[in-house]
């Protein structure tokens, strides 16, 4: 997909200059930068490579990451049922929701997650076969085996905790009153780097190229690095303002809920 991003600079003026970027695929780009401050049986399956690949949704491209070791997260998850039951899932399975299998956005397929219902401590393992769920404040969508099991059919969501699980380790956890032995053999992969990238946080999109400008330049002069990205949505061209918020997801996860609380409920981070 061809895109057309802008960025912009201010340095002791505010100065407009041509570039060029590439960000998927190539494309020429304005740009402004701030001013200078000092399932039930699970076999084990090698899955391809363009699982793997980056993919858009919605004009939002996702990148999936390399390595799950370390990966824990918190958040809300859901459930996808009948409508999906028997369609192929995006590493070419065909979904079942009686199984133990999730769907992520980013973590690599084969997975193995510790999912733990934060509300009453339920927990399950589930393996990421699929991806999504494409909702803004949702980080897995589990099958209907997987809600069962956390107790969250009724409600439809549940505030979860998803930790990734070693290859060995793809065995559910016991009840609660499950013995010490057990609970060791559930433990995560060893951290690693796998959150470092360059992350956005999306703070607008209009169909005026102008309206796009003038925020992005709100932005700039508060030394924030801010790119204007044009893409196809609902037969229309949309200009995108994103605002580079760093290198560590955790800490652009903080900043993404500050802007929700100051004016910016739709903010949304994205990985580049």
């Amino acid at each position: 997909m061809k895109r057309t991003e802008f960025s912009y600079t201010f340095s002791f003026a505010v100065c407009l200059f041509l570039g060029v970027l590439t960000f998927g695929c190539s494309s020429k780009t304005p740009t402004y930068s701030p001013q200078k401050q000092g399932h039930k049986q699970e076999n084990k399956k090698t899955y391809s490579k363009p699982t793997q690949r980056p993919y858009v949704i919605n004009g939002i491209r996702y990148y999936p990451i390399p390595s799950a070791e370390g990966y824990s997260e918190q958040g809300k998850a859901s459930w996808y049922g009948k409508k999906f039951h028997g369609r192929k899932t995006a590493n070419g399975e065909t979904y079942d929701m009686y199984a133990e299998t999730a769907a992520h956005k980013t973590l690599p397929m084969g997975t193995m997650l510790l999912v733990t219902n934060l509300e009453n401590n339920k927990q399950i393992v589930a393996r990421v076969n699929d991806r999504g769920p494409f909702v803004k404040n949702r980080i897995i969508d589990l099958t209907y085996t997987g809600a069962e099991s956390l107790g969250m059919i009724k409600n439809g969501t549940a505030r979860v905790r998803i930790v990734a699980l070693s290859d060995e380790q793809p065995q559910p956890a016991q009840p609660q009153h499950q013995d010490e032995q057990s609970k060791r053999e559930l433990q995560p992969l060893v951290a690693n780097k796998f959150d470092q990238g360059n992350f956005y946080v999306q703070v607008g999109a209009f169909i005026e190229l102008e309206n796009a400008r003038k925020l992005a330049k709100k932005f700039a002069l508060k030394g924030r690095n801010v790119t204007i990205q044009q893409y196809p949505a609902a037969g229309m061209q949309l200009y995108r303002v994103m605002v580079f918020a760093g290198t560590s997801l955790a800490k652009v996860k903080v900043y993404e809920k500050h802007l929700e609380q100051n004016g910016f409920p739709d903010a949304l981070v994205l990985a580049r």
